[in-house]
């Protein structure tokens, strides 16, 4: 099983990425200890500090124009990691793009 799923790439974590911080949406079944680990393995990077939350799902209704029915659902929840790394050291996402 894959602990990281994929980085947090948006304005607001690239912003952070100049302070040493990275977003990653990982495994709801994994610890700090391991998503440090994971992460230290697959950059080669130092982790300094990781902080996780839990977002809950939101739910979404809508309305279905042509039978008047409204169909409503739970959109998944997920388990973010903010990454701080030691200082001096980044990680690039954009390496690998062709």
């Amino acid at each position: 099983m894959n602990i990281l799923k994929r980085p947090i790439i948006t304005e607001k974590m690239n912003k952070q990425a100049a302070v040493g911080r990275y977003g990653f949406i990982v495994d709801v079944h994994h610890n700090k200890i391991q998503i440090k680990k994971a992460v230290e393995a697959m950059y080669g990077v130092t982790v300094d500090d990781v902080r996780t939350m839990r977002c809950l799902g939101k739910t979404s209704t809508r309305q279905n124009m042509n039978s008047k029915s409204i169909s409503s659902g739970r959109k998944s929840s997920y388990k973010k990691a903010i990454v701080t790394l030691k200082k001096g050291e980044t990680i690039d996402f954009y390496s690998n793009i062709i």
